[in-house]
């Protein structure tokens, strides 16, 4: 069995000031550096076979510094398909300028539904053949791990529903062929 423990990137000052936050390479602020402290103390407890990250700033240095935590050697892998979804001209916005510029959050430019979710879960499905019955880390952002939780949830949970935490932890398993949530926006970690 393949076990991905999903792991939202720390906070950064888009976060704090609650904007939209894309393909934008933002760094974490030093609360976000927290949480990713708090997160790997978490995580140091676990075996894992193979870590993961989004290239964005915010994934990788949430990444890195949870890394530094890990009691084992393991390489850092970058991968693509985890990339923030692009939210066009959304990008930057506050979530009131939001509401009042684009009320069914239809920004021009942005990545749309589909492709976006195929570019994901092309990216699970390369975990799951590269590293069949491994433990994974996987270091990524709210909207990759919400689209993740809707189609997995066939929308119970997920895109539109679920607020994602900043360094929050949602755990999904590959099982008889299929993958399936088993925890999501685990908390408790944080203080």
């Amino acid at each position: 069995m393949t076990t991905i423990c999903l792991v939202r990137h720390g906070e950064t000052e888009w976060n704090k000031q609650s904007r939209l936050q894309g393909q934008e390479d933002i760094h974490l602020n030093d609360t976000g550096r927290q949480q990713a402290k708090e997160a790997g103390l978490h995580l140091q407890h676990y075996d894992w076979d193979v870590f993961i990250t989004s290239p964005l700033s915010r994934a990788k240095e949430t990444a890195t510094i949870i890394l530094d935590h890990l009691n084992q050697p393991i390489d850092l892998v970058e991968m693509e398909n985890f990339k923030e979804r692009a939210f066009g001209e959304g990008s930057g916005l506050t979530y009131d300028e939001i509401h009042a510029r684009y009320p069914n959050r239809d920004y021009q430019g942005q990545e749309e539904w589909e492709p976006f979710q195929k570019r994901i879960f092309d990216g699970l499905n390369e975990v799951q053949q590269q590293f069949q019955d491994k433990k994974i880390l996987l270091v990524a952002h709210g909207a990759v791990i919400n689209a993740i939780l809707s189609v997995l949830s066939e929308g119970e949970i997920g895109s539109g529903k679920t607020k994602l935490m900043n360094a929050c932890i949602s755990n999904i398993e590959h099982l008889n062929e299929l993958w399936q949530i088993t925890t999501y926006n685990e908390t408790h970690h944080l203080s």
